[in-house]
């Protein structure tokens, strides 16, 4: 149902474009936590545009490590000089929905030896440039910092369901992170 409703709200966006450029992307950088990802770019204006991306993990891997989730974030974006060349600033909003375990990443140092099953929500603001390599490929780097709202259920161990509690947590942490290969549709 979920992924219905981004399809529709996509095309959507499309049918309303007009005839505008429209880039199609994928994180390489995403890529590297075996996140298969999809990002779609639509021209608002001559400094403007809306990114919509979405990623999503389904996979256990050995020792029951985990970094299951999905992710689907806006963007609206501000060029400095004309849309899908240079420079970028954004404002993002998104939602994920995970399952982790056995991983050490940066925030939080206690994911090694438990599990967490939630949901989040984030806004935060971003920069990126971009970098024309052809007729119709660029490459596409953002950074982004923000706020990160979570609601899940902590594991005492990443095997059994030993459910330790339910919990809320607020932080200001990366919020995104891409270089990104992109296609130009014109």
């Amino acid at each position: 149902m979920k992924l219905s409703l981004f399809l529709f709200f996509i095309l959507v966006l499309i049918s309303v474009s007009h005839g505008q450029t429209i880039a199609i992307k994928t994180n390489a950088l995403y890529w590297g936590t075996a996140t298969p990802n999809f990002s779609i770019e639509l021209g608002l204006g001559k400094q403007t545009s809306l990114n919509i991306d979405g990623g999503y993990n389904p996979f256990t891997f050995r020792h029951n490590e985990k970094w299951k989730h999905v992710l689907i974030r806006s963007e609206f974006r501000y060029w400095t000089c004309e849309r899908f060349y240079g420079h970028f600033f954004g404002l993002h909003v998104g939602l994920v929905e995970f399952n982790i375990s056995k991983k050490r990443i940066p925030f939080v140092n206690t994911l090694s030896y438990r599990r967490y099953e939630g949901r989040g929500f984030t806004v935060g603001l971003s920069y990126g440039y971009v970098w024309v390599i052809g007729n119709r490929w660029n490459i596409e780097a953002t950074a982004g910092i923000g706020f990160l709202h979570t609601d899940y259920s902590l594991y005492k161990c990443n095997r059994c369901s030993q459910k330790q509690g339910d919990f809320s947590g607020n932080r200001i942490i990366p919020t995104k992170l891409g270089l990104s290969i992109v296609y130009m549709l014109k």
